[in-house]
Parts: structure tokens; sequence; C-alpha cells
């Protein structure tokens, strides 16, 4: 090594020739494959002076071989305190041949700064004593970078997943060994650190949800599948005994067509399961009570402009199936009456807008003519974020003419319509169910009427109906038809079950008479609402302003005139009385002045004897 390597022995028949020329040769050997070594090469003598340096370690100071052997590390500028930590080294090294390794940060003075891991050890004479230190150094910055980037990813995922409740796991298809993190535990209901195997992973699921588990493994590590597997299961806690569903997913990894690893991820869907059950419950809850209500409840998305639900009554006030509405606002608004439509318009725009609304109009029934009176109170539905996601209402039917209504149950199509066609030449209306128990399913929400139960194909179900209407508080009355085979104990069986009538088939006088006295009955039972009753109904739904504006106007208050009484902008007394008559339905000032005498706000005269024009 440069200041080390031998001089050239004499030739001739020196014996020593031969040992020094082979030794020649080794040496440069030696040196021939260090100055092929990428890493950095060095000796250090007894002074701390560099002795040898590879090209490599040459090139990182920018210094010829003469330039940098003899230089210690103060002469080459290293930085005190790593000089006095190297120095340190070479003399321990020197003191007992020990042998040391380290790792330094150093920028050299060509500019290149890197951590570098050295390792040094002694060279010794033939004596055993330590002649000379040599090292090699390594540039472990991309190793470094490569682990530092590591713990990064590493740390990333661990904020993900415990932001998101994440567990992750690992298993060896081959040795079945499991290794799983402690939220992976948590799901089980297992102790952090708890040991875990096949048999207690297995355990932990749900007896039911077994099956489908082992076959999602199978397949997985199927080498004809690709690896995946993916499926939601319940858990069964071995600790706390609580039932989790988990969702997980994964996939294997294979080596010549052998499943070899795998890697997943599970987390914990229970809280969002028994939101989503919750959800149901409630929306099992009001389609029970809207599917049995006589209101007609309705649900629209104004942005859409379309009809999303219509609850069961919709087939008794509009004579139509459900399924045959109007799907859009734009097509229902063409069965508002003409007159009306403006004010329903605006009234659905102001529900839109986020206010609740109560307005009634009148519709044109498209199956059969008719003019029905409806109240609507609308209401706007709001989302997460307060605003308006959806509108609904309420509609009750303030129609009374609907009273000679017959219900006809029987399981005999042909007999159903004899006995309709029966009926509707007595001048009352008739609807037919193949079914007791599709009449029962809608009975809550008919029009009041009675029922023409026909017994002669199914008994003891036809009773039911009779029994089903008392208990369920539902005031209509029942006619029971029967064969001509019927006795006595027939009879008291009808009766008992609460029909107010037991008829012979056969006998048609009687079942015209039977049919008429339930349809009184019905008739004796609903007593119309008087207009007074009406009015003051609307009066009741004003606001406090509303009043007060109604009442400057039946005074004959001009605008002017009430914005000084209420301390208010004429322009406030317009739109104030804009929305009373809007309220009350009312399509002039006369009108509005006469639902307030009907109401007993004014006395006749009062209003029109001190009117103003406005």
């Amino acid at each position: 090594m440069h200041e080390y390597s031998l001089a050239a022995p004499a030739r001739g028949d020196d014996p020593l020739y031969g040992a020094g020329e082979t030794l020649a040769r080794q040496v440069r050997f030696l040196e021939a494959n260090l100055s092929a070594i990428p890493d950095y090469v060095y000796a250090f003598d007894r002074d701390r002076r560099f002795a040898y340096a590879n090209p490599a370690m040459l090139g990182l100071f920018g210094l010829t071989s003469e330039e940098m052997l003899g230089k210690s590390f103060i002469d080459l500028d290293y930085p005190a305190d790593l000089a006095a930590l190297l120095n340190g080294h070479i003399d321990q090294i020197f003191a007992d041949g020990a042998t040391i390794q380290n790792e330094v940060f150093y920028r050299s003075p060509t500019g290149h700064a890197a951590y570098f891991s050295y390792a040094w050890g002694p060279v010794l004479g033939p004596d055993g004593s330590v002649e000379l230190v040599v090292g090699v150094s390594h540039d472990t910055s991309e190793r470094r970078a490569f682990e530092e980037a590591l713990r990064t990813s590493e740390a990333r995922l661990r904020a993900a997943t415990e932001l998101v409740g994440v567990g992750i796991y690992a298993w060896d298809p081959r040795t079945g060994a499991l290794d799983w993190d402690d939220r992976l535990r948590a799901m089980w209901g297992l102790p952090s650190g708890t040991p875990i195997d096949e048999e207690l992973f297995e355990q932990g699921i749900h007896p039911d949800d077994r099956g489908r588990v082992r076959a999602a493994i199978a397949a997985c590590v199927d080498p004809a599948g690709d690896g995946s597997y993916a499926l939601e299961y319940r858990v069964v806690g071995r600790d706390d005994g609580i039932v989790r569903h988990i969702a997980t997913s994964g996939r294997a990894t294979f080596e010549n067509g052998c499943p070899i690893g795998f890697i997943g991820a599970a987390i914990d869907m229970t809280a969002q399961r028994h939101a989503e059950a919750a959800i149901r419950a409630s929306e099992a809850q009001f389609s029970g009570f809207a599917e049995h209500s006589s209101n007609l409840l309705w649900i629209g998305d104004p942005a859409t402009g379309t009809i999303l639900y219509r609850s069961a009554a919709f087939e008794r006030i509009w004579g139509i199936p459900r399924e045959d509405g109007a799907r859009f606002i734009k097509r229902w608004l063409e069965d508002v009456h003409p007159d009306d439509r403006a004010q329903v318009e605006h009234a659905l725009a102001t529900v839109g807008a986020g206010e609740v609304t109560q307005f009634e109009y009148r519709i044109i029934r498209p199956s059969d003519g008719a003019v029905r009176r409806l109240r609507d109170t609308g209401f706007p539905i709001l989302d997460d974020h307060g605003a308006v996601s959806r509108i609904g209402g309420i509609v009750e039917d303030l129609t009374q003419d609907e009273l000679g209504q017959v219900y006809i149950v029987s399981a005999k199509a042909l007999e159903a319509r004899r006995l309709a066609g029966l009926v509707r030449s007595m001048g009352y209306r008739a609807r037919t169910f193949e079914s007791p128990a599709a009449f029962l399913d809608i009975a809550a929400v008919l029009a009041p009427g009675c029922v023409l139960i026909d017994l002669r194909k199914a008994k003891v179900e036809g009773l039911s109906v009779s029994r089903e209407l008392k208990a369920r508080a539902i005031a209509m009355p029942s006619v029971v038809l029967d064969g001509t085979d019927a006795d006595l104990a027939s009879a008291v069986a009808a009766m008992k079950a609460g029909a107010t009538d037991y008829i012979v088939v056969t006998d048609e006088a009687a079942l015209c008479l039977g049919v008429s006295s339930a349809i009184a009955e019905c008739l004796a039972a609903v007593r119309p609402v008087s207009r007074d009753e009406t009015a003051s109904a609307r009066l009741a739904r004003l606001t406090p302003r509303g009043r007060e504006v109604l009442v400057g106007l039946v005074d004959g208050d001009t605008n002017k005139m009430l914005g000084r009484k209420l301390g208010i902008s004429p322009r406030t007394v317009e739109l104030h009385r804009a929305q009373v008559m809007n309220r009350l339905n009312a399509g002039s000032l006369a009108e509005l002045i006469q639902l307030a005498m009907a109401a007993g706000l004014a006395s006749p005269g009062e209003g029109h004897a001190a009117r103003k024009p406005t």
C-alpha cells in the first residue's frame, strides 16, 4: 500500500528474489481489488495519519494520493468533535486490537454530505503487534432515506387506520399463522396482545355466518381465482359477548400456483348497521301510521318536481290507484280546480322556501269528475345542513258527500259483480274486494259507508271482518249474506261477531232493506260541519298579526290607517293582507268579510258600513 509497498528485490542468485516477487504480485493484486471497490477503503498509522486511501476515498476528498497520505483528520479540516471521536477509535485499536463499528454524518471538502457507516480493525505485524488500522466506510444515506420514508409511511398508515378504525391483519396460508393488531383483537372482544390462532378466529364468528366465511376464504386461496377476499359478517366477542358487524377485505399472494401470504383490513360496521336498523324501524313506523291514516300524506322533491310518496288515502280522495297518480307536481296540478291553481302553486313555493303553510283548494277527480274540497298542511323537510331537500303535506278531505258507499267483500268474482250492480241500482256507490284481508288492510282510510260480506265461500274469514271493524273502532255497519243452507246458529254467530244484519242471499228485498238501513245508520252518525264552524276553524289558523289585520279590514281601515295603528308600513300591511286571504282561501275582500262575520268576528253590517277604498 503506497508507503508500505515493498521495494523490488535484487535479481541474480539472491534466494529472496523469488519470494519478493511473489509478495509484490500479491500486493499489486490487492491494490487492484481495493481500487475496484465502490466503498471507501483506507488505513491509519500510529500517528493517526492516512497511510492508504483507495480511489473512492481520494475522490471523496478531491485529492491525489500524494496530497492525502500522511495527513491527519485535522489537516483535512474534519470538524473538531468528529476528529476527536475518530482519533479515539484509532488509539483504542492500537491499544487493544479492538474492532469498532459506528455511523456518522460528514460533509467532505467536495461538498458531498451523507451518513457513513464504518468498520475499523487492526492489521497485525509478524510479532503480533498492531501495525496499521484499516477501515471501510459505506454511504448509508439512501438506506436511511428509505427507512425514514418507511417510518413516515407506517406513521401515515397508523394515523389513517386510527382515523377510520381499521384493523390490519396478516395470515400465512401455509402455516395458518395469524398476525393481528390490537384494533382487530378488540373487534373479537379480546384484550390487547392476546395470542391469535385459527381456532380463536373461527370461534368468534357468529355460527350463522361461519359457512359464508369459510367459503370466502377457500375462494380467496384458490389459484384459479384472483385472490380477493371481501365480505361482511357478525362476530360474537369472546370476553364481552357483544355482537359486532365486521366488514373485511384483502388479497392473497401466490407463488408457483400456491398461496403464500395474505394481507387484509377490517372495520367495525356495528354502529352503522344499528343506525340503519333504527332508520328502517322509523320508516316502518311512519309507513304504518301513514298507510292507516284517513288523511293523505305526501312527500315531494322540489328540485326535480317529482312526487316521491303518497299514502293509501290517495285512492279514496282521488278515486284512482296510487300507482296511477301523477308522478310530477306539474302534472298533479292539472287535477286542481283551474280557479285554485295559482294559490296552490304559490303555497307550494312558500313551502319550498322553508315555511309551513296551510291552504285549501278543490280538485276535479280524474276518475268520475267529482269536485272535492281539500285542506293541505304543507311543510319543508330539511337536510343535515338546514336546507330544504324535500317538501311534504297532510291532506284532509273536507268534502262530505260520499256517505252512500257500499263495500262488497266476496271471494266469488261473478257474485261480487252482481251485488255491485244491485247496489248501484239503489243509487249507492259500490266497491268490491276479493278477500277480507284486502278490505281490512285499508278499511281505516276508506270513506264512510257500510260493508256487505258474502259468507258463502269463506265463512270464518268473512265473520272476522265484523269483529275487526269493532275491535279497531271503525264505525262501519256490516251486513252479512249467507246461503240458503244457513241455520239459526249461523245467524247468531254473525250477530255476535258484530254484524248489524244477517240476510239470506236469495231474499233480494231484505238485502236492499238491509243495505239502506246500514247507509242510513252512517248518515245519522256523521253530522255535517256548519259554515260557521268552518269559518271559525279557518280564522284559528291566523297568526296574531294576521288577525289584527283582518279586524282592521273588517272595520273598514285602509292600508295606511292600519299601518299607523299597528306601527308598520302600508306595504307590510298589504303583505299581511295577502297572506290572510291566502290562508282563509278568500278570493276577494267581500268573501273575507263574510268569513269573518260567519266566525263571529263582526256582526252583519259592521264591516260593510265602514268599508273604505283601499
